[in-house]
């Protein structure tokens, strides 16, 4: 109805406009992110807002963590590869319910943050090699008297949207008709409150995640992390899929950053030290799957 009160010449004007714009973002994104990022003069890194040690916002809510500082390793990488020492980097925060639509649409160029590398992703997006490898179990309060999956018989377990956790815990009961009332929370800083307040009775995620959820814990000896792995998984970087130049790079740097043993300087940073905004030592020290990964570095998924 607002279209028929324009001029017939404004009419065009505007949908000249509207057919441009979406013909300007696509041809720049057919040559995949290195030409996008060259016309645009920016980058878009996404970045998880409470993914302790790998990508959470500190105290003056800036992106900061493992994950963050190898994306920025990529970032200079760029700058060197087109001649921008200039270049903008943009931050944009995401979900584990929107991390991979917004990589595969180009509102985010790389997503650094706390994402499993999984076969059945790679039919939306790509992953660098694995930056980390872990455990998948459950946070429980100290005193919960649970210690494995049977204990969680008609209890609550919280699971953060967009994850695989409860899946997994589903495929590990294997039949044994355990019932319990799944509820999701939109972040993992959430789901831990829900465990902290008594509306939960555990969390399932990645033991490393859960170390730094109990770290930044107002009373870290109040929670502990039990169970069996319920699957081994590995962490990788997000970038858009068909894209081999960009993957390259990405592969080129993380690689590299292995080989050269910055990858675990950067590792003992973030999990073995005191880190912001409380000066937390996550304390979770290298283990053998993540060792594996950095010398035969690998994006193959699970």
């Amino acid at each position: 109805m607002a279209f028929a009160r324009l001029s017939p010449f404004a009419f065009a004007a505007l949908m000249a406009a509207c057919t441009l714009l979406p013909l300007t973002t696509a041809q720049a994104q057919e040559g995949g992110t290195l030409a996008k990022v060259k016309a645009s003069g920016a980058i878009t890194v996404g970045y998880r807002e409470s993914s302790f040690g790998f990508s959470y916002l500190d105290a003056s809510l800036k992106p900061v963590g493992y994950s963050i500082d190898i994306c920025m390793r990529i970032v200079d990488a760029i700058k060197t590869e087109l001649r921008m020492p200039s270049l903008e980097v943009r931050y944009q925060a995401v979900t584990s319910a929107n991390r991979i639509p917004l990589v595969a649409n180009g509102t985010v160029d790389i997503e650094c943050g706390s994402t499993t590398n999984l076969v059945e992703r790679q039919k939306q997006v790509a992953f660098s090699p694995d930056i980390f490898r872990y455990n998948v179990r459950m946070l429980v309060k100290a005193d919960s008297g649970i210690r494995d999956i049977a204990d969680l018989q008609g209890k609550t377990v919280v699971t953060t949207t967009g994850t695989t956790s409860f899946r997994l815990l589903r495929e590990a009961d294997k039949g044994k008709n355990l019932e319990v009332t799944n509820v999701a929370a939109k972040d993992h800083t959430e789901s831990f409150l829900l465990v902290e307040n008594g509306r939960a009775q555990a969390f399932v995620l990645d033991d490393i995640l859960l170390a730094g959820q109990i770290a930044n814990a107002r009373s870290p000896k109040d929670f502990r992390i039990t169970g069996e792995s319920l699957r081994t998984e590995n962490q990788s970087l997000m970038l858009r899929k068909d894209d081999p130049e960009f993957k390259a790079l990405v592969d080129r740097v993380v690689g590299g950053m292995m080989k050269s043993g910055e990858m675990e300087k950067l590792y003992n940073r973030w999990f073995m030290s005191p880190i912001p905004p409380k000066n937390i030592n996550i304390n979770y020290p290298l283990n053998a799957e993540t060792r594996d990964a950095f010398a035969n570095p690998s994006s193959k998924g699970i």
